[in-house]
């Protein structure tokens, strides 16, 4: 069975950092798409970013580009969101998914974690 476990999240203020992973196993190589989405409260869920499992391009929704990181690790299939320079407005559960590509859609992708918890606040 496909298993996605986030880790990490937590509370931190304004202008902190975090680093956010997520462990998967079970999937089959199909899947290359590797994405992070957050829902924060009252909102719709997010695309955040993703990562091609296969080839390594990345991408960013515009409102965390050059304050997130996404990076992964093939060897342990395991992907990472590092979060620096944090807002409020960055405050959602992540949610960790798999698909075949990376898409923006969160109904494109196939599987999902449980998710994490990420609180910025002063």
């Amino acid at each position: 069975q496909v298993r996605l476990v986030e880790s990490g999240g937590g509370l931190v203020q304004p202008g902190g950092s975090l680093r956010l992973s997520c462990a998967a196993s079970g999937f089959s190589p199909d899947y290359h798409g590797l994405g992070w989405f957050r829902q924060a409260p009252g909102k719709e869920r997010e695309a955040v970013s993703c990562i091609n499992m296969s080839d390594g391009h990345t991408y960013y929704t515009d409102s965390v580009k050059g304050r997130f990181t996404v990076s992964r690790d093939v060897a342990h299939n395991t992907q990472y969101l590092q979060m620096n320079s944090l807002e409020p407005e960055d405050t959602a559960v992540y949610y960790c998914a798999i698909g075949f590509d990376c898409t923006v859609r969160a109904a494109g992708m196939t599987y999902w974690g449980k998710g994490t918890l990420v609180t910025v606040s002063s």
